[in-house]
């Protein structure tokens, strides 16, 4: 079969599809995936088909009506979604075309147009998300989950508002494409979020059941299949200043914030970094990402500076790693065996503080907003504790054990019924 895969956001946010991509081409698929030019080269160098969507990610990241959202609370996550309504009416026509010639469409929550469109072509449509989406009264949404609880009932609520969110962020611009190419909305036109249980249609989630386990009261159509983690290029190497400062001592504790970084307080952040590590007496390595750090700071023998660097291969040498807690940085974290500490930015990132906190992985969140180097410190003094290192390390060996994308594949290729590739 020809699976098209609908992608949207960061490199983050395409890795995992990449990896649940090239399970699907094991199982004898051929796979076509959608994305931000950023990353045609990202994506062909695994030997996918890469359709490209014209737009530059990290541009529209730091524009300055997305870049000045605040998103700490569930009415400022929906406001900060209105806002990228504008970026998006232009990519529905793409998503749209690399459709053509598909068996079957996957798509990322954040491009459900994927869902009309399979349901134009009388094809099945997969709904593959980074975090749970299915309604559950086992716990509430992620932009929920670090508000107050109100028990089951407000749980399972609380998924179905954010469904509607996500939807709304995208319901105006399909609503646009659909009228201008067929004179009309496509029928009916409401959520398909909840659609794809109605209809028996597959949902796979890149989680962890060692990190949220299945609910049981999920359909049979919705699997928490393990986090679909991507090994990395084997052309990737590191260069010879990073291993010999890695060499050079004992691990250092890493700190990045991927592509939330705020370059206006990009010297702040690196300072607080620098004083924080100081005064815990740790080596550091810091990562700019999309200029989270300023990289003009005058750095002491013990920290060293790199843009980026394959989680799979980094974290597992650092003694703790701090990041924003974006549900790819957080898994590949969990997945390393070390402590974690996040400093949350919005979204979902206070979700995944408080879960790695109670998983006792990783110290209590510390948002953005409250960052100083005083309680950074403190921070990573309690994530070096044996107790917390104990434990990162039994999760990590947990995660390890999963097959997320192996599993999501043949889950998916089950409920839509095709049978297995034969063994040769």
């Amino acid at each position: 079969m020809v699976i098209t895969i609908l992608t949207t956001g960061s490199r983050g946010d395409t890795q995992p599809y990449v990896a649940l991509g090239l399970a699907l081409q094991k199982a004898g698929h051929h796979i076509r995936l959608v994305g931000f030019e950023n990353y045609e080269s990202f994506v062909t160098s695994y030997g996918l088909e890469f359709v490209s969507i014209p737009g530059d990610v990290a541009k529209i990241a730091a524009s300055e009506s997305i870049k000045g959202a605040r998103t700490e609370t569930p009415l400022q996550v929906a406001r900060s979604f209105k806002k990228l309504k504008s970026f998006i009416f232009g990519v529905q026509k793409d998503f749209f075309a690399a459709c053509h010639g598909a068996d079957v469409i996957i798509f990322h929550p954040g491009a459900t147009i994927g869902y009309f469109t399979a349901a134009h072509l009388h094809i099945p449509a997969v709904l593959a998300t980074p975090f749970p989406m299915t309604a559950t009264a086992d716990f509430p949404s992620l932009i929920f989950y670090d508000k107050i609880r109100l028990g089951r009932w407000f749980n399972r609520f609380s998924h179905t508002l954010f469904n509607q969110i996500m939807w709304r962020t995208s319901r105006a611009p399909i609503k646009q494409f659909w009228k201008a190419q067929f004179g009309r909305v496509p029928v009916p036109f409401t959520s398909p979020f909840s659609k794809q249980n109605a209809h028996r249609l597959p949902t796979v989630v890149s989680g962890s059941n060692y990190v949220f386990p299945q609910p049981a009261d999920w359909p049979a159509t919705a699997l928490n299949s393990g986090y679909w983690f991507l090994d990395e290029p084997t052309d990737w190497k590191p260069s010879a200043a990073l291993l010999n400062f890695l060499e050079s001592g004992p691990p250092p504790v890493y700190i990045g914030f991927g592509s939330v970084g705020n370059p206006d307080l990009a010297e702040q952040t690196t300072r607080i970094a620098l004083q924080a590590l100081a005064r815990v007496g740790q080596r550091g390595l810091l990562a700019t990402g999309w200029d989270g750090m300023s990289d003009t700071a005058h750095l002491p023998e013990t920290v060293f500076m790199l843009e980026s660097a394959p989680h799979s291969w980094l974290f597992p040498r650092m003694a703790a790693v701090v990041h924003h807690g974006g549900a790819g940085t957080t898994a590949a974290g969990l997945r390393s065996g070390v402590p974690s500490m996040i400093i949350p930015h919005g979204n979902d990132q206070f979700a995944w503080g408080r879960r790695v906190h109670e998983l006792g992985v990783g110290p209590a969140p510390i948002p953005r907003k409250q960052l100083t180097a005083e309680n950074l410190a403190d921070a990573i003094q309690a994530a070096l504790t044996p107790a917390t290192q104990t434990a990162a390390h039994a999760l990590g060996l947990q995660i390890q054990s999963e097959n997320g994308a192996e599993t999501a594949a043949a889950f998916i290729l089950q409920t839509i019924g095709v049978p297995p590739a034969p063994v040769h």
